[in-house]
Parts: C-alpha cells; structure tokens; sequence
C-alpha cells in the first residue's frame, strides 16, 4: 500500500483499477483515476490544491507534483510524466508526454499530445499548442509533431498500463537472491513492447 495521508480531512483518492507503488507519497487532495500508474518515490502533494492523475496516466519514478494554494494540477487522460519530471500548477493535457527531468511550472498549459523534451523548463504561463514539441531553457516551441512520433508515444503510454496491470497482480516485497540462478527468467517485456524514439523513427521512416 502506498504511503497515503490526510490533511485538514482531505484523504488522496486511488481508483482499484490504478497501481500506487508502495514507496510513492499521495498527501491530501489528490485524485488517482482509473488503470493509472503511481511510480516509486513519485511524491504527489495536494496540501495546498487538488493533484488529478486522469484514466491512464502514468507519474513515473521521482517525479514530483504540488501547486500553490488555491491552484490545481492535472493530467489528464493518457498523460505521460517521465523520471524525475517535476509539475507545479500546471494543465498537462490528454496524451502528453512529459520527458525524463522536465519541470513544468505555474499556469503552463501543454495543449493535448504535445511533447516537454527531456530536461526542459518550461516557463510559467506558457501555452505549448496541441501536437508540439517544446524544448530547451527555457523551453520553446519547436515545431509540430510528427504521427510516427504520436504514435511511439501512444505505445508507450499503453506499456505503462499494461505495468499498472502487472504491478497490482505480481508486484510484491522480496528477498533478494545471493547468485544468479541457472537459466534465470526474464520479466514479461522484451524490444516487441517498446523501444527508444530513435529506435522507433529508423524501423518506421518509411511508414
């Protein structure tokens, strides 16, 4: 069960069809919708404004997500947040991708299937169009996206509900093993699940 805490009465909501990693933090108003996936050490406070994780959203590994008082912060449906992302305050719209170490600050509004690149701070108060790329510091958009690219992401954002799957049948404690063990099993994932963009854009460049 993940580490869940109320505030002034207000308890975090997890619909049974979404997976909070048992090492996440959900304090106060915070809505998890359903198939969700909550990563380890991902911190979602809503001590200050509602926190909404839409049907299908995954918040991966170390991200954080807060607002200031009075504000909200929500993904919507399909929204993607990579390792270590960091959002306050802000509106990420359905099937965005927020890439690994991104922050997304206060009133930003990332139009639906955009794209945050990895490492990019994008300002308060900008407004990323729908099926744009915004990158760099601070970040700018860049140019429209491509459907090989809003596919790949696509793919991805189902590999996560397919963990959130997984994780609430077979993810549990463990004692780690002292040796490898002959013909030691694989977990259920291989390259025909999902690979990196670069990948991807060579094996489809003529899709």
């Amino acid at each position: 069960m993940a580490r869940v805490y109320e505030i002034d009465s207000v308890v975090p909501v997890i619909d049974p069809t979404a997976f909070v990693h048992p090492d996440a933090v959900l304090v106060g108003d915070v809505i998890i919708g359903p198939r969700a996936y909550i990563g380890p050490l991902a911190s979602l406070r809503g001590d200050f404004g509602r926190i909404t994780v839409g049907p299908g959203a995954n918040v991966q590994d170390g991200c954080v997500v807060h607002c200031f008082p009075g504000t909200d912060t929500t993904i919507e449906e399909d929204g993607h947040v990579g390792h270590g992302a960091i959002l306050h305050g802000c509106h990420v719209g359905r099937g965005v991708l927020v890439g690994m170490n991104a922050v997304v600050m206060d009133g930003v509004r990332l139009g639906d299937y955009a794209f945050v690149a990895a490492n990019t701070f994008v300002k308060a108060g900008t407004v990323v169009p729908e099926k744009h790329l915004v990158a760099g510091t601070p970040g700018v958009v860049t140019r429209e996206l491509s459907e090989t690219e809003l596919a790949w992401k696509a793919n991805g954002t189902r590999v996560y509900q397919d963990l959130a799957v997984r994780s609430l049948a077979s993810l549990r404690p463990a004692e780690a093993r002292t040796e490898v063990e002959p013909d030691r099993r694989r977990v259920s994932t291989d390259p025909s699940v999902a690979v990196p963009l670069h990948t991807y854009r060579e094996t489809h460049a003529k899709d």
